[in-house]
């Protein structure tokens, strides 16, 4: 059994209900999105909680919030944990959250129960997980790791300015984002999430062990046509962006069998309705534990959407906003969280996941393993997105559990390029 205290469960469920007031009432559901208002009033209320729990706070040059507590210097490296707290546009009050603020509660544990890490323990909120209006995702996951590079900075969104600018107006040094990244020497990384998805739920069990996170490539596909007068123009005649990216998007659909893609974001111009579209721009992306079976969903897709062209004479154009490959759970860490899931008295699942996390960037850097607990009818990314308190509770206590266990790892831990699914 545990000798860490039981997370304080009222503490938790205030600090999940503070956090949620900090939303755009103008946008349905806890809507917090990445480089917003409330998302930056958010996060500076997190750096409190941060402070309160004992940790020494700062934000990096990517605007990470990051929180440490120092160990005894006894090994060299860190043990990190955490997730983030942006969300979706509509979204809900636990996805991400409940990484961070279960990271902080924690820390609390380990703290009241005395227990002095070998690492020093790294507590993150990492800046914009959810893809935003740059069209990336894992913002500060990519920084720390090394993969957000100038191309990414230089970025455009609706409102004319760079990701560079919107990293600086959250606090961070884009002209310094070199300092972002963590150099070598990551002990390990524990990250607690939502499910997402309602298969420890059915299964009714309270604790899913990450074997693996899927692959996620996002693009953006350009159609160019020609504008002409929607009344005069026959039928034979146009060159109409809309409808070849009308054939695209079902393009995607036909080509997901074996994995999953969507188009979740078009713009058409001019957006006249007595005008025939001259351009369309629809946003995609495709997800697979297979790396294969994404290579060959992009080369179908460029081929098509060729074909398109040419069919339609049309202008296209496909571009990869970024392709991030699947990746697997280490072994000992994943060990280490079923070992704290049966010391709290359940026998966890092994599950992977079909959701993008930042857990998969910092795979890159070391040892990466996620503790899933259950979403009610698997929803998220809505309103209606909840997982009760006493779930959440578990999932903090085997959070808290398996830092102790994988800090106290003595073997030398493989290459970070080992965990990259092949």
């Amino acid at each position: 059994m545990s000798r860490l205290p039981a997370p304080d469960l009222v503490r938790v469920a205030d600090d999940l209900e503070t956090l949620a007031s900090y939303r755009d009432p103008q946008a349905p559901g806890w809507t917090r999105r990445v480089f917003s208002d409330f998302d930056r009033a958010g996060r500076e209320w997190v750096a409190g909680r941060m402070e309160d729990a004992g940790l020494a706070v700062e934000t990096d040059a990517a605007a990470n919030l990051i929180g440490r507590l120092p160990g005894s210097g006894r090994r060299p490296g860190v043990v990190a944990t955490g997730s983030h707290t942006d969300t979706v546009r509509g979204g809900g009050r636990y996805d991400g959250i409940v990484g961070v603020l279960g990271a902080i509660e924690a820390v609390r544990c380990l703290r009241q129960a005395g227990a002095e890490l070998a690492h020093d323990l790294v507590v993150v909120d990492f800046l914009g997980e959810e893809p935003n209006d740059f069209g990336l995702s894992c913002v500060g996951s990519r920084a720390i790791s090394g993969s957000l590079d100038e191309g990414h900075l230089a970025l455009s969104g609706p409102d004319g300015r760079s990701l560079a600018e919107a990293i600086a107006a959250s606090g961070g040094r884009p002209a310094a984002l070199a300092g972002a990244r963590w150099p070598d020497g990551l002990h390990c990384y524990i990250e607690l999430h939502v499910e997402q998805g309602p298969v420890l739920e059915q299964a009714l069990v309270p604790i899913g062990v990450v074997t693996g996170i899927v692959g996620i490539h996002r693009l953006l596909a350009s159609i160019e046509g020609q504008s002409d007068h929607a009344g005069t123009t026959p039928m034979s005649l146009r060159r109409d962006a809309l409808a070849g990216a009308a054939e695209a998007i079902l393009a995607v659909e036909r080509f997901a069998g074996g994995g999953v893609a969507t188009v979740g974001r078009i713009e058409i111009r001019p957006g006249a309705h007595n005008v025939v579209p001259a351009e369309a721009d629809l946003w995609a992306e495709a997800r697979s534990p297979d790396a294969g079976w994404l290579d060959n969903f992009g080369r179908n897709l460029a081929e098509e959407l060729d074909a398109i062209g040419t069919r339609r004479h049309l202008g296209t154009k496909l571009s990869w906003i970024s392709r991030e490959h699947p990746v697997t759970a280490t072994d000992w860490v994943a060990d280490a969280i079923g070992e704290a899931a049966r010391s709290r008295g359940v026998e966890p699942m092994s599950i992977p996941s079909g959701a993008g996390h930042d857990a998969s960037h910092m795979a890159r850097l070391g040892p990466m393993g996620m503790v899933f607990v259950p979403s009610r009818a698997g929803r998220s990314h809505c309103p209606e997105e909840w997982t009760d308190l006493e779930d959440i509770g578990l999932g903090i206590a085997v959070l808290a559990e398996a830092i102790v266990l994988c800090d106290q790892r003595e073997e030398e831990r493989p290459g970070a390029a080992a965990h990259l699914a092949r």
